[in-house]
């Protein structure tokens, strides 16, 4: 317990460290006339430590250790000239690393020329990747920025928006406030996910049972929610730190990730069930005895880790969502995040824990409180087999196709609703209440239950024979998986006039809206298309190259899908805007779509001439999955799923920013409005 507890301020130490660190170099901004239509931008680094030595740009003279100023894909368009660099240079053999550097002592300025048409006005994002040494210790850390600029009658006087390094702001001008409450939104948001909202009556029971007194059960809410706490910000934090923004979504898609909370699922199912109890280990009730404040604290810290690991599935797309807001606070910023994450997420544990009667009422053995774990069980039975279908699509064991999948779920909610009327029984279930007259009868609240399971059970029949099953989409597998499908017409009919496909998976035919079928990565691929795609006939390619040179050729602009095979958020997008009859023609007869999916790893390797090292990866580009995230990353900056960017032949941004998947009302109004905003753009650069 003593160095469970020491961690915390040594956790918040580590974090002061840091930012102590990142406040060597200050930065200041401006900009200036540079001429007709020019303007030249100036991103100014202070030295404030007398001690520290800032490294500059890399040059033949500097090429091992250097800072580097990126700008925003979408602002290329306007830069001219490279960029320069001006400061009191010292060139020397760094007595450390044993290479040549250049750094400055003082300040160095780094400057860039836009030109930007007479009225014309541009926003010029990007970041500073700065490295420093102090003593002999070097460090990195990088400053996001953004000028807007103007072009008036004088030019270059526009205002600059910048990341100062304040306390109350983060870098890239984003308030903590702001990222604390997007990032306390979406812990509530995770909060409604199966993962999080099934483990709360689970988790909380192992605890709650052991407070006698309100004192006790007070203490241990103070405990539990504090461990989450910690856990998520800690945890969470150092994943990002070490291993970077693209680690989140690759552990949540891992095959062996999702494997373990199939198992860990299944095996709270069939406990749920009654074959056997869940019970922490006697050894431990041994040792509460003796020591029962260090045991009780561990048990339910031991509580918390559980919850944070089984729920992680589903909250690591949502913190992938949350990664690149959270990350223009520089060091802080994630701190603040995760902290509001996990507080949010604590919250409905602390109130079950502060009011322990409610869950004791709950929990007596026997009746209905049995009923409910035993529905509870069932669903667990199903919730795991969307864990297991992850792991099956992400090794391509096809075990788990779309009709087997259907299948036990038709299974487990006939089951489901027999039990509920009766007509099954478990070991631990009473009788049925009975009325006046003794015989058994059903309550209202649990004949509803049962019309709602065999409601599932006859909307998921029809998914046997190719139904899109739009309600379920997010968790069902692919439509590629399903070996039989009503829909497929006999060899030799004519598809063009019908709309559809023409020619076998991975041809060159053409499809109905006339762009060649995709060819690349097609054979493997097709399999993840999702039920609106197949049902629509609307072609997708799979790889970036191939789709933009069909783009260029067809005169569309390219729309990126960034998706993943896993992605509910996906699934939900494609199933409630794609399928609308307006949005879908204008994918189909306006769009080039890349499909580009993040967490397809094994057996889909890129061919050895195109991998790469990459830089936002730290590792050699090996697999398509690899690439497309690389691509998201290093592009665009993001990395959640779905996300959705749109180019023109000269793989120029036709919008400053992507569309994100957003919750908020009239999503579907929003979408269209986003992609005819984006025909209008192509049309007016090829006019």
């Amino acid at each position: 317990m003593k160095r469970i507890l020491l961690a915390f301020p040594l956790f918040f130490l580590f974090l002061v460290a840091a930012a102590q660190d990142s406040s060597r170099v200050k930065f200041s901004y401006s900009q200036r006339p540079a001429g007709e239509n020019e303007v030249q931008l100036i991103i100014t680094a202070h030295v404030t430590d007398p001690g520290t030595e800032l490294f500059g740009i890399q040059t033949a003279q500097n090429k091992d250790v250097y800072s580097a100023i990126v700008f925003d894909t979408a602002a290329a368009k306007y830069l001219k000239d490279s960029l320069s660099e001006k400061g009191s240079l010292q060139q020397q053999t760094d007595p450390v690393l044993s290479v040549p550097v250049a750094f400055v002592k003082d300040s160095l300025q780094w400057i860039q020329t836009v030109k930007l048409e007479k009225g014309d006005s541009a926003v010029v994002k990007g970041a500073v990747t700065y490295m420093f040494k102090s003593g002999e210790t070097f460090a990195s850390f990088e400053e996001p920025f953004k000028f807007y600029v103007k072009n008036e009658d004088v030019p270059g006087t526009a205002s600059v928006t910048t990341g100062a390094n304040n306390s109350d702001t983060a870098a890239g001008g984003q308030s903590l406030l702001w990222i604390f409450l997007g990032a306390f939104g979406g812990g509530l948001l995770a909060l409604l996910t199966p993962c999080v909202y099934s483990m709360i009556p689970v988790t909380v029971s192992f605890f709650t049972k052991r407070s006698k007194t309100k004192a006790e059960g007070r203490k241990n809410a103070l405990i539990y929610s504090g461990s989450i706490v910690f856990i998520f910000t800690f945890i969470g934090f150092l994943i990002t730190l070490i291993w970077g923004p693209a680690a989140l979504n690759n552990i949540s898609t891992n095959w062996i990730f999702n494997l373990f909370i199939f198992i860990l699922f299944l095996v709270f199912g069939i406990s749920f069930l009654g074959a056997f109890e869940i019970t922490l280990p006697a050894s431990w009730s041994t040792r509460a005895d003796a020591k029962a404040n260090t045991s009780s604290f561990l048990g339910i810290f031991f509580m918390a880790l559980v919850l944070v690991i089984v729920s992680f599935s589903c909250t690591g797309p949502i913190l992938g969502f949350l990664l690149p807001i959270i990350f223009k606070g520089g060091y802080v910023g994630p701190l603040v995040g995760f902290f509001g994450f996990s507080l949010a997420m604590s919250i409905p544990f602390a109130l079950f824990a502060f009011f322990p009667s409610w869950l004791n009422s709950l929990s007596k053995p026997g009746g209905w409180m049995n009923s409910i774990k035993v529905t509870l069980g069932f669903m667990e039975l199903a919730l795991a087999l969307k864990f297991l279908s992850n792991a099956d699509l992400a090794k391509n064991w096809r075990i788990l196709d779309r009709e087997i999948f259907i299948v036990l779920w038709v299974v487990i909610f006939l089951l489901l609703g027999l039990y509920l009327l009766g007509k099954l029984k478990f070991r631990h279930d009473d009788e049925l209440p009975k009325n006046d007259f003794g015989l058994p009868y059903l309550t209202v609240t649990r004949l509803s239950f049962a019309i709602a399971s065999f409601f599932m059970v006859v909307y998921l029949i029809p998914g046997l024979f190719g139904a899109p099953l739009k309600g379920l989409g997010t968790f069902l597998p692919p439509m590629g998986t399903q070996d039989f499908n009503a829909d497929d017409l006999p060899s030799g009919t004519d598809l063009r006039a019908l709309g559809g496909r023409t020619g076998n998976t991975g041809d060159t035919a053409h499809y109905a809206d006339g762009l060649p079928g995709p060819v690349k990565y097609a054979a493997i691929m097709k399999k993840n298309e999702p039920a609106v795609v197949v049902n629509n006939g609307l072609v997708t390619y799979f790889d970036y190259r191939e789709a933009l040179e069909v783009a260029r050729r067809s005169k569309r602009p390219l729309m990126l899908d960034f998706t993943g095979i896993n992605c509910i958020n996906c699934r939900k997008m494609e199933a409630q805007v794609w399928s609308d009859p307006e949005v879908m023609k204008l994918l189909k007869e306006q769009f080039v779509i890349a499909s580009l999916f993040v967490d397809v790893h094994n057996g889909v390797d890129i061919p050895k001439a195109e991998q790469y090292p990459s830089k936002e990866l730290g590792k050699t580009v090996e697999t398509l999955g690899e690439l497309n995230t690389d691509i998201q990353l290093s592009r665009f900056g993001s990395n959640t799923q779905p996300f959705y960017f749109f180019l023109d032949g000269k793989e120029e941004r036709l919008a400053p920013d992507g569309f994100p998947y957003d919750p908020l009302p009239d999503l579907k109004g929003r979408f269209k409005k986003h992609l005819e905003k984006v025909i209008a753009e192509y049309k007016k650069r090829n006019a």
